[in-house]
């Protein structure tokens, strides 16, 4: 039987820009394989797979290599999916994942997601990480899934051309760089590189501003902020702290439909 998907370009207003996620409503479970099969054949940074529950619906995300932990961009593109689609007519939606319950609710021009802030604690990096990066940070810190590079300009975060082979040595899931932003409609600008799990530079990630928030609270007398993910796509994320959680605000639009025959 056919199974309709949804490609939505999240973190954006416009389409072709933000980050892409196919996003599957199945009525059951399929084998961790198959899943992991057809993240492959999607090929984006993220697809999400989704199957009604008692209490909303359970989440699943996976890359095509490997399932993740936490994605913000496929939450964002999988309720929007649902709402466009009529599935839903809440205005929340809980959604049960690997990080426990996460919820999306739809406001007023934006959708925001309840996510778990991810704490930033300094880090003495292994010497291969400032060579695979190809730049000297300022400060180097580790999450939970990510490290996480100060850089000193907006500049050299747009500039980088990292050696994607080296990086995927580096023992964490990803790699994120960050600087004060040099335009002030923005707070601050980042980049992300996961190579380790088949994403050589992430367009727009939901999950890297729950430690990005934790870090520029540290820094700036704030806890919300406007951030730039300077990807060759690029993305708009809202973020504020709000105790242990960082509520991530952002657009979606649809850019196709189709069926997996």
């Amino acid at each position: 039987m056919p199974l309709a998907f949804d490609l939505v370009d999240a973190f954006t207003a416009e389409p072709f820009r933000g980050n892409p996620a196919a996003v599957y409503v199945l009525p059951s479970w399929h084998a961790d394989d198959w899943l992991q099969l057809v993240g492959r054949e999607m090929n984006h940074s993220e697809t999400a797979f989704l199957v009604r529950s008692s209490s909303g619906f359970e989440l699943r995300w996976f890359t095509p290599l490997v399932e993740v932990d936490l994605c913000g961009h496929a939450t964002l593109a999988s309720a929007h999916s649902l709402w466009e689609r009529g599935v839903v007519d809440a205005d929340r939606i809980a959604f049960s994942t690997r990080s426990g319950v996460l919820t999306a609710t739809r406001g007023a021009g934006l959708i925001e997601l309840d996510f778990p802030l991810l704490p930033v604690e300094p880090w003495d990096a292994p010497a291969e990480l400032s060579a695979a990066v190809g730049v000297r940070p300022i400060y180097v810190g580790k999450s939970r899934h990510d490290c996480l590079l100060e850089l000193a300009t907006e500049a050299e975060i747009r500039s980088l051309t990292p050696d994607f082979t080296r990086l995927a040595q580096v023992a964490t899931r990803g790699v994120i760089v960050t600087a004060r932003s040099s335009d002030p409609t923005f707070d601050f600008v980042s980049r992300f590189f996961a190579p380790a799990a088949g994403i050589n530079e992430d367009p727009a990630t939901g999950s890297a501003h729950c430690c990005l928030a934790d870090f520029w609270q540290k820094k700036l007398p704030k806890s919300s902020f406007r951030a730039y993910q300077a990807s060759p796509r690029g993305g708009v994320i809202h973020v504020r702290v709000e105790g242990t959680r960082a509520i991530l605000g952002g657009n979606a639009v649809t850019v196709a439909r189709g069926e997996l025959v």
